[in-house]
């Protein structure tokens, strides 16, 4: 019945309508029965029971979560449910998936709430009336989808010690939401004879465990079996055999629901510990977190974040993305929240529409390149909200410049035919930029061409390449984009660990990839990096998987956000997530992590001014080879920069010159070398500049001159999306630098230049000499 259900309502013909307010329910024998919250088969679903003794046609009826701007899609016609009958509703044709903390409410035909159910958090199993139809919601003993409810009682045997301890020991757990009284209850051994009763007034709270330590009764073999009946002493209620003793124990994997398995350690009265489970390290910054925007304003369905620097210490824009409707939001801080922006119709976001101006696209990720907002915004997503039954995974490219209050896709990589099929809900949720210069510098390995990568190998695509996260798998898929059509190259496959990946943000001045898994994981973070050596070498691994910070209650965060490095202040620097739950009425939240205090050299003037020793060419340091992708570019616009011939895993700074200004501090490969996108601040005047890279650790410098143009006209583009510190296209190289150049110490092209850099170089190193701390 439930897969003719799945496919009646596959396919037939339905219509939108709009989210009916919320009531008092109606009564009929119709009610909400059991809700799969967390990725079921196939996804989230909700099931209805006709409690009633005649069939009801529940044609035209609708489902909603708790979020209001969902539209509620009718049920097909000819959709009945039979007397004491089941019916149950799939993802697919709710268009939308069940959170964390969320509702199932169900509406009649006339849109009369009818029914519903709230939850604060994921089920083990699903949530079911116990008993079916009339019952209170509990946390089901496993999933019935379009059957009646397991009410069993759900307690377990979760691990096992037959030999090791001083006693041999059954562990049982409660996978319920509600205490459960397990007296009388009665644990055996293999042999019918052997009973050891569970005492009197033995109650185990929700998500807790009990113990017997049954030497008294019987001991445990190496070939035997742990069984649990019910008071009535004939009534199985679980069991497990095994037929030697564990090294450890014996225990369930993962805790409490998956398949018995030799443990890791033996965990009596705890989780197990499973081979492969993640190690989490504390977040690495504050546990403090605050909202960070106005109650109410945002709304729920806020995902993806990118955070757009504003090149000083001041904040930067921040751009959001809501998935329904799909929305692109300009943000920016108010001294205490992050508040839309009210000029160029980006007061309440900006629709979204596909390339032939039609369309609902469910935005999930949003990212920007190294050229800045001027090359587009970029957009993940799952699907048409329109059309919302059917998958349709892709990434969009957005002008923010188009005027109004809607923008209309430059371009759409559909990319349904290369993916994974996966449902309408469970598609494409994060995507990330990374420049081609960080790639190359630490060999990437190119899935499609079996070498290391090559940038020349995908004309047309720009300067780097966009890795994008599928919510099914947890995956992370690279690709090449053609950015003057609609082709694209799968360049590599990621698998990050977790089971799926709601959010994508590479950290230039860090190097590292971030992974963002939201409340299905407890708001795991991951951070990965390019292997230099052994089996993985080039391709990314998981370094490190941190636990969300104690101060953040396990939110459906789907967006992750890190401000630059040059908002550090004692140590650690903003970062943001957003919810799309909008708990507790907020969708954005902040917290901090670590990060070094941005220190500038002395500026003219100051002790160690030209002509004082350490100037390059010093005996015994061998100066940095640099590379730019330009010798031009605009104020606000973004290089590319690679340099080698540091120390391993050495701190290097990047500064601009004449007047100092930091630009990022990266960490050296093992090889020695560097790569980062740079942005040229606003407020630097055009002319002749140094860029200037020293080892903190070897001293070795290098440097290479540009010609900062000054930024576009006003006109050219809305001046609501190019605020000061956007990044607008790199210019063409000058005549005399040819784009892509490599310079050694104080090689430059113009003479005079080249000295002036000599001595500039000079008071850089003698300072960084002095200012070093002992080692």
């Amino acid at each position: 019945m439930a897969a003719l259900v799945a496919a009646a309502f596959a396919t037939a013909p339905l219509v939108a309508v709009a989210a009916p307010a919320s009531a008092a329910p109606a009564p009929s024998p119709v009610v909400i029965n059991e809700v799969e919250s967390s990725g079921g088969t196939p996804g989230d679903w909700v099931e209805l029971m006709n409690t009633g003794t005649t069939t009801v046609d529940v044609t035209g009826w609708s489902l909603l979560d708790n979020d209001d701007t969902h539209t509620a899609v009718p049920l097909p016609a000819g959709s009945t449910i039979a007397a004491g009958g089941f019916l149950s509703v799939d993802e697919s044709l709710l268009g939308f998936g069940l959170g964390g903390a969320d509702s199932a409410r169900l509406y009649d035909a006339s849109h009369t709430l009818v029914d519903s159910y709230s939850w604060t958090a994921h089920a083990t199993t699903t949530y079911g009336r116990c008993p079916d139809g009339s019952g209170a919601f509990t946390t089901t003993t496993s999933p019935t989808k379009a059957a009646a409810n397991d009410c069993s009682v759900p307690v377990a045997i979760n691990e096992v010690e037959s030999n090791g301890d001083a006693t041999d020991w059954i562990e049982l757990i409660n996978n319920g939401s509600a205490p459960v009284d397990l007296s009388g209850y009665i644990l055996r051994d293999n042999k019918d004879s052997d009973a050891f009763p569970i005492p009197a007034g033995t109650v185990v709270a929700a998500g807790g465990y009990y113990t017997a330590d049954v030497d008294a009764a019987f001991g445990l073999g190496g070939a035997d079996s742990a069984r649990l009946f019910a008071p009535d002493g004939t009534t199985l209620v679980d069991s497990y055999e095994w037929t030697a003793h564990a090294a450890t124990t014996y225990g369930r994997c993962p805790n409490g629901t998956g398949a018995f398995a030799t443990t890791a350690a033996s965990t009596k009265n705890a989780p197990n510990a499973c081979e492969g489970d993640v190690q989490l390290t504390p977040w690495p910054g504050g546990s403090t977190i605050a909202t960070a925007d106005d109650a109410t304003v945002l709304g729920g369905n806020m995902s993806g974040l990118y955070y757009q620097a504003s090149g000083t210490s001041a904040p930067g824009v921040l751009w959001a993305v809501k998935n329904g409707p799909g929305t692109l939001y300009r943000l920016l801080w108010n001294g205490t929240v992050w508040t839309p922006d009210t000029a160029n119709g980006w007061a309440a976001g900006k629709a979204l529409h596909y390339a032939d101006g039609t369309g609902d696209p469910d935005s999930e990720g949003v990212t920007i390149t190294g050229t800045g907002p001027d090359g587009g915004i970029f957009v993940s997503t799952e699907r048409n909200n329109a059309n919302n039954g059917v998958s349709r995974p892709a990434i969009l490219r957005f002008d923010p410049a188009q005027p109004g209050t809607s923008l209309t896709a430059t371009a759409d990589w559909n990319l349904t035919a290369d993916l994974p099929a996966v449902g309408p809900n469970l598609g494409l949720e994060a995507v990330t930029w990374i420049p081609d210069a960080y790639l190359t510098a630490n060999g990437f390995a190119d899935h499609h061409t079996g070498a290391a990568y090559d940038p020349a190998s995908y004309p047309g695509h720009g300067d780097g390449l966009f890795f994008t996260g599928l919510e099914a798998n947890g995956s992370i898929y690279a690709y090449a984009l053609d950015q003057s059509g609609t082709g694209f190259t799968r360049v590599a496959t990621i698998v990050s660990g977790m089971p799926g990946v709601m959010e994508l943000q590479f950290d230039q001045e860090t190097q590292k990839l971030w992974a963002v898994c939201d409340d299905t994981c407890d708001g795991q973070h991951e951070t990965l990096t390019i292997a230099s050596t052994g089996a993985d070498a080039g391709h990314f691994t998981v370094d490190t998987t941190y636990a969300r910070p104690t101060g953040m209650p396990n939110f459906n965060n789907e967006g992750f956000a890190i401000a630059p490095q040059a908002e550090c202040v004692d140590g650690h620097k903003p970062v943001i997530w957003s919810d799309d739950t909008n708990d507790d009425g907020h969708a954005l939240r902040a917290g901090t992590i670590a990060c070094t205090v941005v220190t500038e050299p002395g500026g003219p003037g100051e002790p160690g001014g030209p002509g004082e020793p350490g100037g390059p060419g010093e005996p015994g340091t061998t100066p940095a080879t640099v590379t730019l992708s330009s010798g031009t570019v605009a104020v606000g616009g973004a290089l590319s920069l690679t340099a080698s011939g540091f120390t391993a895993g050495e701190t290097v700074e990047v500064w601009l010159h004449s007047t100092p200004v930091k630009l990022a501090t990266l960490t050296a490969s093992g090889t020695g070398a560097i790569s980062a996108t740079v942005s040229i601040p606003s407020g630097t005047p055009a002319g002749a500049h140094t860029i200037v890279v020293t080892g903190l650790t070897s001293g070795v410098t290098g440097s290479m001159a540009i010609t900062v143009t000054a930024a576009a006209a006003p006109g050219g583009t809305d001046p609501g999306t190019t605020p000061p510190g956007t990044t607008p296209a790199v210019t063409s190289p000058a005549d005399n630098t040819p784009a892509g150049l490599a310079a050694t110490g104080s090689s430059v092209t113009v003479p005079l230049l080249a000295a002036l850099t000599a001595a500039l170089l000079g008071t850089v190193l003698l300072l960084l000499r002095m200012r070093r701390p002992a080692r």
